[in-house]
């Protein structure tokens, strides 16, 4: 790994966590607010629902991008991107204030899509969808939605194979369905060829797949044949120092945050004396677990190669989080939410 990698993965890194920290400290407002989305955060039907959902919005992507809708898709999210803004600024001033900066997101994203843009507007995305559902989902939803999403991610790259579809058809909407990783401080993400265009083989981008959710090496000017769209012929990874940028998914970011933010939520867990945090050490251990799955997902993204992100992701989380509940003190049966229904 070249010095200019390691440092793309602790830019990484910290972007995980900004969205994790972020999602914690709004748990407590959003949850005096009132902004749980469901009635009953501990039936398991609410993660059946929203894996659903997920399916439901990745077809409909795919048939946006054959039918060249691509512009209805990037105003969509445009517009949920200002509207999970408003929901992170309402913690921080009143929800009139909220609006003003929500609407600069926007606006930035249509105007001037570069990669900062983009990665701020990710960011806060991930931070205020991950605090929504971790106050919605109680740990055993949120246990069955990681492990549910988990499977399909993997079917969906290594069998499927059409989240390899869907990350070629968000490259080229500059939105922050991705988050965008600088190899170097010259990087512009909007100078030159698009980004898929830059790195056109889906075996040169990882996709992982909630739909909302690809990991890609960029390998601009490598000069190595790339994948067909079905995958058949697997492209040979570029050298290291020929890359400018690679990209994770957002939803990657999120999904194992969901648990981090009901672990602090609904388990019985004692909170850590932290400021400004309300973390107990399932969650905290959650968030290490997360880590560690993502430097090995970043290993594998950097030698070029598709891999699905939420098999090591969600399941570092679910570790984590098991390990730190067993070491609080908390029963395994009440760990995995079951203490209500056995």
């Amino acid at each position: 790994m070249f010095p200019r990698e390691y440092r793309g993965v602790a830019f990484v890194v910290g972007l995980f966590l900004i969205v994790q920290v972020g999602a914690l400290a709004l748990v407590p407002e959003f949850a005096e607010s009132g902004y749980q989305a469901v009635e009953n955060p501990e039936n398991p039907a609410n993660s059946v629902l929203y894996v659903v959902a997920i399916v439901a919005m990745t077809g409909l992507m795919l048939a946006a991008f054959r039918y060249d809708f691509d512009g209805a898709i990037r105003l969509l999210i445009v517009g949920v991107s200002a509207w999970l803004s408003w929901y992170v600024f309402s913690a921080l001033v009143s929800p009139l204030a909220a609006a003003v900066p929500a609407v600069a997101v926007a606006v930035g994203l249509l105007v001037h899509p570069e990669w900062y843009v983009i990665d701020t507007a990710g960011v806060l995305m991930g931070a205020g969808a991950a605090g929504l559902f971790g106050i919605s989902f109680g740990l055993l939803p949120a246990l069955i939605l990681l492990a549910v999403l988990a499977v399909y991610d993997a079917v969906s790259v290594y069998g499927t194979e059409h989240m390899l579809s869907l990350a070629e058809g968000v490259m080229d909407l500059n939105i922050p369905v991705v988050l965008v990783i600088p190899l170097s401080l010259s990087y512009s993400l909007l100078d030159g060829e698009s980004a898929s265009e830059e790195a056109s083989g889906v075996g040169e981008e990882t996709a992982s797949g909630v739909g909302e959710e690809a990991e890609t090496d960029e390998e601009p000017d490598s000069g190595h044949d790339s994948d067909t769209a079905d995958g058949s012929d697997a492209a040979e990874p570029a050298e290291a120092g020929d890359r400018d940028a690679f990209f994770i998914g957002l939803g990657d970011a999120v999904i194992p945050t969901v648990l981090i933010a009901s672990a602090a939520t609904f388990s019985p867990a004692a909170d850590l004396a932290v400021p400004l945090l309300g973390v107990n050490l399932p969650a905290l251990l959650a968030m290490v677990g997360t880590l560690a799955g993502l430097l090995v997902l970043m290993r594998w993204v950097i030698r070029g190669r598709a891999h699905a992100g939420l098999p090591l992701l969600n399941g570092g989380a679910i570790g984590g989080y098991l390990i730190g509940s067993v070491v609080a003190g908390v029963p395994l049966i009440e760990a995995l939410g079951l203490a209500g229904i056995l």
